[in-house]
């Protein structure tokens, strides 16, 4: 209780912001609301769902009358009312060109109008420094064994998944998840690899070699498939009949052995507010961008 009432003074004037990458899809930002919503009461801290771009395409009839945010244009309303501290948890695997580049540049367009705001971010899901963190990766595992007791399946393949990146420092995010499922999977399943969902041309981004498209029907990746999903939410490339479901069914009529299942997408699970307000905490000491 002691926490909670702190957390409340210590915010007071600050503005707490729940951020993905936003969708075109209702369904993306309807899942940012809910997670902002149980963060919330988790951290007795009024947490904005708010995207970083994209959601305000979105018809707000498809978002229960209400208009998605995004996260420039929310700041400054934001400022125009006298707040001037904002504090991001970025619902994000990792440190995307997004967050990396994306982000500081147009906070550094917003202070030519606003000299005095203050934008801290916290750290991404997956805490690459910490050899001892697996929460994100307990969470694809246990999604993982729930498709093989419900699907009755017998040791079989898995290949994490993920949209795919020009930035390899978010690749090693997708092997260093890979190696902590094998560990954790161990003999119930016969191999884990890593794939991508897509790669831009060129030699310099090999790295996110296998695409799925190739490593779906090939080698041993020819009978049972679990794809375990390095997604947040189910936006136009994860959600239902969106790429990765357009990639594995054409994968299966190439192959006729071949049978893919998809894991649950990461926001589903529960303790991701475990793992958001962990980030809150560690973050609150960084200095602002």
């Amino acid at each position: 209780m002691e926490r909670a009432l702190n957390l409340i003074m210590n915010n007071k004037n600050e503005c707490v912001i729940l951020m993905d990458n936003g969708s075109h899809r209702p369904e993306s930002t309807l899942t940012l609301r809910k997670i902002a919503s149980k963060l919330s009461d988790s951290l007795n801290v009024k947490v904005n769902p708010v995207s970083l771009l994209h959601s305000t395409k979105v018809s707000s009839e498809k978002l229960n009358g209400i208009k998605a945010e995004i996260l420039e244009p929310y700041i400054i309303k934001q400022c125009e009312q006298g707040v001037d501290s904002f504090y991001i948890l970025p619902f994000f695997f990792g440190q995307s060109g997004a967050l990396k580049d994306y982000l500081p540049e147009r906070i550094n367009e917003i202070k030519k109008n606003w000299a005095n705001v203050s934008v801290k971010l916290a750290p991404t899901l997956v805490n690459m420094e910490d050899k001892e963190d697996f929460s994100v990766s307990n969470i694809i595992a246990e999604f993982v064994d729930d498709k093989i007791l419900s699907e009755k399946l017998v040791k079989p393949y898995i290949t994490l998944v993920d949209h795919g990146t020009p930035l390899i420092e978010v690749n090693k995010v997708r092997n260093h998840i890979t190696n902590q499922l094998k560990i954790l999977l161990g003999d119930k399943v016969s191999d884990v690899k890593a794939s991508s969902m897509e790669r831009r041309d060129g030699k310099q981004y090999e790295f996110n070699e296998p695409l799925l498209e190739n490593i779906l029907g090939s080698g041993n990746f020819i009978k049972n498939v679990i794809l375990a999903m390095l997604f947040i939410s189910p936006g136009r490339h994860a959600g239902k009949g969106g790429d990765i479901d357009q990639i594995c069914e054409k994968a299966e009529q190439k192959c006729a052995t071949l049978k893919t299942y998809k894991s649950e997408l990461f926001a589903e699970h529960p303790d991701v507010i475990k793992i958001l307000s962990k980030r809150y905490d560690e973050g609150k000491g960084l200095q602002s961008l």
